[in-house]
């Protein structure tokens, strides 16, 4: 039986591949790499290395008798993070990679799949955006952004210089249950959980960073995990990139009006107040969906308003408004 590891299997979005891995039918023993004391259910179903991956050493004992890596482990957060972060972000996201990705060189494995991230795409020009956009946009600003690129330069190169059989997968504003909000520092968290809480806490008016015409594309974790699944197991996804994302594009006025309604809150009674941002910010945020649909026969499924109810009711649940 093949098997599979995941690289930071105890994250947001880690949690939910497994789980997909586990449910699915591609016949995967999984294996999870995480630092982080993985729940029970996890322990129970899976195979557990801990350890810090930039050791070689230690990145050479997950991946041993593995067919397959999904490599998720990195520091992500929100956009407060990648302001407060930029050289720790940069230092981990690389060192990480190029263990994980010279181990599994080492093991010859048959598919290691990259998840990078919308943030390589910062600065795009071209909307809805392709995958073959990555060729001619300018390299992000942010640490995490350019972090998150690198990373699939490395597997790029590990595909030209000694053959690795490798699949980028890049999701777009993940969102669902899973990420806690930090209520001491918004915007460390990512959006969603993050104007949850402030709505839940009976925050009036309700604090956003910038103008708020700022749009994004977001795509519950489920369906994240879905793709980088179907990607991963896919002959057609040897050696491609693909974008994992809803395709509405919202603005993050109407997101956060739409997180409001989610909440319960009456919508006559929206209203925003507007905070500084930060540096980078990214402007515009739609990906192009098509090539994962001829590709992957892959696309979304869960719809935005179910997917922030389901969120909502998880937060009240594990963090109740105080």
């Amino acid at each position: 039986m093949a098997r599979v590891l995941v690289t930071g299997g105890a994250g947001t979005i880690g949690t939910a591949v497994v789980r997909r891995l586990l449910a699915g039918d591609e016949g995967f023993e999984v294996r999870i790499a995480d630092h982080r004391t993985p729940p029970e259910w996890m322990r129970e179903a899976c195979e557990w290395s801990d350890g810090d991956l930039r050791d070689l050493g230690v990145a050479a004992r997950a991946v041993q008798d593995c067919s397959h890596v999904i490599h998720l482990a990195a520091i992500v957060g929100g956009i407060a993070n990648f302001h407060k972060l930029p050289f720790t972000l940069t230092e981990m996201n690389n060192a990480v990679t190029g263990s994980v990705v010279h181990a599994a060189i080492d093991a010859r494995v048959e598919r290691l799949t990259y998840v990078s991230s919308s943030m390589v795409f910062e600065r795009a020009t071209e909307f809805p955006t392709t995958e073959g956009h990555i060729e001619v946009c300018p390299p992000p600003h942010s640490a995490y952004g350019f972090s998150k690129l690198s990373g699939e330069i490395y597997v790029r190169a590990a595909r030209e210089e000694h053959g690795l059989c490798s699949t980028v997968c890049r999701p777009f504003n993940a969102y669902g249950p899973g990420e806690m909000p930090d209520r001491e520092e918004p915007g460390i968290a990512h959006m969603v959980p993050d104007v949850i809480a402030k709505v839940l806490s009976g925050q009036r008016p309700l604090q956003i960073f910038g103008s708020g015409r700022q749009t994004r594309t977001l795509t519950h974790v489920d369906d994240i995990a879905d793709g980088i699944v179907v990607a991963t197991a896919s002959p057609a996804g040897a050696d491609e990139d693909f974008n994992i994302s809803a395709a509405e594009e919202l603005t993050v006025a109407q997101i956060a009006e739409r997180i409001w309604v989610a909440c319960g809150e009456d919508p006559a009674e929206f209203e925003l107040d507007h905070l500084p941002t930060f540096e980078v910010d990214v402007v515009r945020r739609w990906p192009s969906v098509q090539k994962a649909r001829d590709v992957l026969g892959w696309e979304a499924q869960i719809g935005l308003d179910q997917g922030l109810a389901d969120t909502v009711a998880w937060l009240r649940e594990v963090q109740p408004a105080r």
